[in-house]
């Protein structure tokens, strides 16, 4: 089973970044990005949600529960995508709330 930090350096070093570059993009300090990759320490449920849309991958995939990459779309067209992502912006938002 591969684990979230191993997860999380791969996807980093495909896209050729450093910590500190993943840091600045998702607004973390690079020692929380070391500490992620190294496994002692996880993400809060925002901070992987970030790290999920950054990289646009599903969390079961960067969590290591799934190894499918990439989001299904379920053939959906592009105005329900929209409306999919918007509840979904709108259910955080609230969480955030209480």
């Amino acid at each position: 089973m591969i684990y979230f930090g191993t997860r999380l350096k791969e996807l980093r070093k495909e896209k050729n970044l450093t910590q500190q570059e993943l840091a600045d993009k998702i607004d973390l300090v690079k020692g929380s990005i070391s500490a992620y990759e190294k496994s002692l320490k996880y993400p809060s449920v925002e901070v992987l949600i970030k790290l999920c849309n950054y990289f646009n991958v599903s969390s079961d995939y960067l969590l290591g529960l799934s190894d499918e990459k990439e989001i299904k779309k379920y053939d959906l067209t592009e105005e329900q995508m929209e409306l999919v992502t918007k509840m979904i912006i709108q259910f955080h938002q609230l969480n955030n709330k209480s």
